[in-house]
């Protein structure tokens, strides 16, 4: 079984954190083997203190369900102690959060998506704790997708936002706490960093060979198999498509009421694409986009883990699609996006302009692929410098 950094910690406690006043970031798969939460945990502790809690997006329980909706600070109702929203008036720690605590500890579950935004979260407190001489603690968890390829285009710089901080891949291989140390080397070499680093956890794994209970990480994946295509399909959110939201298997299902089903089946069919299979899936959403509306659609099932790649699947969807319906039918949303209101949204989850613009100009989406086989070359010269777990 995979022991994470929770459990590691809790086994060894360091001395660094004994008598210590704690601040924890964290959410609802913060937990145990054996299901107890980080907060419940240490706040029972006698040789520290949890002073406050801080939780991402979604909450600390995952009870905000979309993108945009917010959620404030409140005290908590329990432990009475603050419980800091950052995802509200505030994503990155105002300095008199920080006030009452010694140690800043982190606890998130990602899913391997270099657009998933705790990491961004993670990075803005890094930043805050840098500037307040406070040391923080990473506990690392699964990459729960770490089997799946790199795949997607390297984050430019000049698309950086809340959902992208770093020049990564859209599906990046990487913990928390190795893209921690990656944020800390290029941005913050003055944090105090602190990894706890799993024991027995190979990169080229899935959750499912972990041993470790699946709490969905925010409310849109309730699975592993949602996680699997994740890294390509959140993509959709960009387009006037549904990605699902608003049925029980978001993510693993896409549509509109604009698709031409059978059209649509014998052009995906005809592309073999690697690993993936597509089934007539028609659903009427019962929130999000096209509420209430028929959407003819797919699942997406994936038949072979080996040979699949989310993002590269995604723009064959995406060329289908525009192959196979009316002239102008699919398009690209405008801005605002997660707290950005300039760059086109779907440019910002992608990484950059290329995917779009190749799929406006109809270009082969073959060149496509092989730029980002280029830059995921260059981006795993740096990768080895500091992965910590093998293959």
């Amino acid at each position: 079984m995979v022991i994470t950094g929770l459990e590691s910690i809790l086994k060894e406690f360091p001395a660094k954190l004994k008598g210590k006043r704690i601040g924890i970031l964290c959410h609802a798969s913060s937990i145990t083997k054996d299901f107890g939460h980080i907060s419940d945990i240490f706040f029972k502790r006698n040789d520290c203190s949890l002073a406050a809690l801080f939780g991402p997006q979604h909450g600390i329980h995952g009870q905000t369900q979309d993108n945009m909706i917010e959620w404030q600070s409140q005290r908590h109702p329990e432990f009475n102690i603050p419980l800091h929203s950052l995802y509200g008036k505030y994503r990155k720690p105002a300095p008199e959060m920080l006030n009452e605590i010694d140690v800043f500890l982190i606890d998130l579950q990602d899913v391997g998506a270099r657009l998933y935004t705790y990491i961004w979260t993670v990075k803005l407190c890094m930043e805050a704790c840098a500037e307040a001489g406070i040391p923080v603690w990473i506990l690392d968890r699964p990459n729960p997708v770490g089997r799946l390829p790199f795949d997607g285009p390297v984050l430019k710089k000049e698309y950086f936002t809340f959902v992208g901080g770093a020049s990564l891949p859209l599906c990046h291989r990487m913990t928390l706490g190795e893209m921690a140390v990656w944020i800390k080397e290029k941005y913050y070499p003055g944090c105090d960093l602190n990894v706890v680093w799993m024991k027995n956890w190979k990169r080229a794994s899935l959750f499912s060979d972990t041993g470790l209970p699946w709490v969905l990480p925010s409310p849109n994946i309730p699975s592993l198999q949602t996680a699997l295509v994740y890294p390509g399909a959140v993509l959709i959110e960009a387009l006037n498509l549904s990605e699902g939201r608003g049925t029980t298997i978001p993510f693993e299902l896409f549509g509109a009421p604009f698709i031409k089903s059978e059209r649509l089946k014998k052009n995906l069919d005809a592309r073999q694409i690697g690993g993936c299979a597509f089934r007539s899936h028609d659903f009427i959403p019962t929130f999000h986009k096209f509420h209430g509306e028929l959407c003819y659609g797919f699942q997406i099932h994936i038949i072979d883990i080996d040979r699949f790649k989310p993002v590269a699947t995604a723009l064959e969807i995406f060329d289908a699609i525009i192959e196979t319906s009316d002239a102008d039918a699919l398009r690209f949303k405008k801005p605002p996006y997660e707290y950005e209101y300039n760059l086109m949204p779907f440019d910002i989850l992608s990484g950059d302009s290329g995917m779009r613009e190749t799929l406006i100009s109809r270009n082969n989406i073959k060149i496509e692929k092989e730029r980002w086989s280029h830059e995921i070359d260059e981006f795993k010269k740096e990768f080895r410098q500091i992965a910590v777990y093998q293959e």
